[in-house]
């Protein structure tokens, strides 16, 4: 199984002004999210939403600076990890969290183990 990362940037600002009865909704479609991941054979390893970016920690170049590496309108709110057989499968759940997500961004992990064969589902073959 190819291990995946599900990257969720979002408007954070926008986020924190959202009612706690809308923000639920928006847990709800997550959970759904879940539940279609598991009933299709997709296996949720790991993730987490994320505090808000003023609670970063940045180091550059060896100094450490509070806030977020860019100041940007969105930052990154949540990830999920997910292993699975099927890209196109996981993509086609993703599309659940589009009604509460604006970007979802997809994109396989890197196999360090040198057991398995490539994560990248373009590449043919064993691991060189």
């Amino acid at each position: 199984m190819t291990t995946y990362v599900i990257l969720l940037p979002g408007d954070e600002d926008a986020w924190a002004q959202t009612p706690a009865a809308e923000k639920q909704q928006g847990y709800a479609v997550h959970e759904q999210f879940a539940n279609a991941l598991a009933a299709r054979g997709h296996a949720i390893v790991g993730g987490a939403e994320l505090q808000h970016s003023r609670t970063a920690r940045t180091l550059r170049q060896g100094v450490v600076s509070d806030g977020p590496y860019a100041e940007v309108a969105e930052q990154l709110t949540g990830f999920y990890l997910v292993q699975s057989d099927d890209l196109d499968d996981l993509v086609d759940c993703c599309r659940i969290l589009a009604g509460v997500e604006t970007t979802i961004e997809i994109r396989p992990t890197v196999d360090h183990s040198g057991t398995a064969e490539s994560t990248d589902p373009s590449q043919k073959g064993p691991r060189a």
